[in-house]
């Protein structure tokens, strides 16, 4: 474990003398050099590494054994103390990100159930026994897509706040998929248009995401938003 988290950081860290000097810490880094800018580059690097597993290092330490590592110094540790140290590092680094992810999966879904609410009061909104919203933007009249079809579509999805995540609209590229091969409230709602039809779905993460989320935009729990416009089936 030891080696296999670490052997990214390593990779990056090696090139870098520069943190072999013994400089103050609060300096003014002037991120002039190729070295100053090279190393200040990993150092982001390696951060946010860290931080996506959840791991808030003590830097001074972090940064002796760095030091230690390019001066070839004798480590600090024993192999076994360091393997103990990086393993426990790493439990506690995970048990954060687990409580991190939990809340932010219950505001979630507390923010999803309170604007379906409200929205499914909304003159023209649709709401279906699944949880489903639509919204019927523009009317079509040809025939509907069946679950085994392949459809043409144009979409534009974004948060319950207006953010945008995915949209086919601002690509400027249509995107053709099978009716059956993409989350459930689509699945639904697409049987239900007809080709020229234009909706907009409001899907409870439970026919979205769920509690998985799809990142790095969508987090667990989360209500999504698309207009759909059919253009085809095929």
């Amino acid at each position: 474990m030891f080696r296999s988290l670490l052997a990214g950081i390593i990779v990056l860290a090696m090139p870098i003398h520069v943190f072999a000097q013994d400089e103050p810490a609060d300096k003014k880094i002037e991120l002039k050099t190729i070295e100053e800018k090279g190393s200040y580059t990993i150092g982001y690097q390696i951060g946010q590494q860290l931080k996506s597993q959840g791991l808030r290092p003590a830097l001074n330490a972090l940064l002796a054994g760095i030091k230690d590592a390019l001066k070839s110094a004798d480590p600090r540790m024993t192999p076994d103390e360091m393997e103990a140290g990086i393993r426990e590092f790493s439990q506690q680094g995970a048990a954060i990100i687990k409580k991190e992810i939990e809340a932010m999966a219950a505001k979630n879904r507390q923010d999803g159930v309170k604007f379906l609410a409200e929205n499914k009061k909304k003159k023209g909104v649709t709401t279906l026994k699944s949880g489903l919203q639509y919204e019927v933007l523009t009317t079509g009249s040809g025939p509907s897509p069946k679950a085994t079809d392949r459809v043409k579509t144009h979409y534009h999805g974004t948060l319950i706040d207006g953010s945008v995540f995915d949209s086919s609209v601002e690509r400027k590229m249509p995107s053709t998929f099978g009716v059956n091969m993409v989350i459930a409230g689509w699945t639904e709602a697409l049987q239900l248009m007809k080709i020229g039809d234009k909706w907009r779905l409001f899907l409870p993460s439970e026919l979205a995401y769920g509690v998985r989320g799809s990142q790095p935009k969508i987090g667990p729990n989360t209500t999504l938003i698309f207009e759909v416009e059919l253009l085809g089936i095929e």
